[in-house]
């Protein structure tokens, strides 16, 4: 059964009613944390520990542009101690919500704590790029401000914030180690969307998308058949799927080169804008990372252990 997404008016009357919805479901003594994405949810329980009841809203392979809460979306959000979210237009369907909340309950936009100067901006899409979390240096300075936000609700983050910075420039170094086993020539990621503007330049590879920064964006015709043109010139060997956006635009770019003599592959589904199934390495934030480092390289003729940096991939 599909649920309804709430309209503006359901969802202020709710938030007026908020006090009379049912009680969190958190631990005695415990705070309750709403995150609107699997990856402020997984570094809030990693910061958090014991003492954090951590909700993501949105399920694996969502798109965040695009995700509308539900009505048991809006009963955890009221009944959160804290919400977090990333901000920067990423979750644009709640926004006006998620601010309108911050005045009854501690709501904290990550990414927006990153220094202006760190974001790329883009004209189309008139605000910084959100995807913050795909370069793991910025997502280090976002976890400052996730790690303050649950000190601030009482839960001692800071102490697990330095391990935590440590794993992530690791993870960081693991990903220029393999991507720069590809050939010069062959460093340019092709995705349904574009999500990986910092990741590129993190690692001084090209990126193109077909859609804008938004999968809300639409994928011209011209787009595609430039795209097409690229592949082929370059002669780039594969393109990646991403797990929260369809793949009929990729499908289009591998007839598109097919047609012209050259042959492109599906290299993988790359984790942009979610994270892998929960319960898995991949459903966590190091695995989200070292996944995507480890298909783009192996899929584009580098060299990267099968199962990533921990040898835990696909577990």
């Amino acid at each position: 059964m599909m649920v309804r997404a709430l309209s503006r008016r359901t969802v202020l009357g709710l938030l007026a009613l908020g006090p009379v919805l049912p009680a969190r479901a958190a631990s005695p003594g415990s705070v309750n944390v709403v995150a609107t994405t699997g990856m402020i949810a997984d570094t809030a329980r990693t910061l958090g520990g014991e003492g954090a009841t951590v909700r993501a809203l949105m399920p694996p392979g969502s798109d965040p542009h695009a995700f509308r809460q539900t009505r048991s979306d809006l009963a955890a959000l009221l009944g959160a101690d804290l919400v977090l979210w990333n901000g920067l237009g990423l979750e644009a369907q709640m926004e006006r919500l998620l601010t309108d909340l911050a005045a009854r309950r501690p709501v904290v936009a990550v990414a927006e704590a990153i220094p202006a100067d760190w974001l790329l901006e883009d004209e189309d899409y008139g605000r910084p790029d959100p995807h913050v979390w795909l370069d793991p240096a910025l997502w280090s300075e976002a976890s400052v401000a996730i790690a303050a936000a649950l000190e601030e609700a009482g839960l001692p983050a800071a102490g697990a914030l330095p391990a935590w910075q440590e794993e992530l420039a690791a993870l960081r170094d693991y990903a220029d180690e393999v991507l720069a086993t590809v050939p010069e020539e062959s460093r340019i990621l092709v995705t349904a969307h574009d999500a990986f503007r910092y990741w590129g330049r993190a690692h001084g590879w090209e990126v193109e998308g077909i859609q804008g920064i938004s999968t809300e964006s639409e994928a011209g015709i011209a787009r595609i058949e430039e795209l097409v043109s690229l592949l082929v010139e370059r002669r780039i060997g594969a393109v990646f799927v991403e797990s929260s956006v369809p793949d009929r635009n990729l499908r289009a770019l591998i007839e598109g080169a097919a047609a012209r003599g050259h042959e492109v592959v599906l290299g993988g589904t790359l984790l942009s804008d979610a994270m892998g199934p929960e319960g898995t390495y991949e459903g966590t934030y190091p695995g989200m990372i070292d996944h995507n480092a480890t298909t783009i390289a192996r899929a584009l003729g580098g060299e990267a252990p099968e199962r990533g940096r921990l040898g835990r991939l696909g577990s």
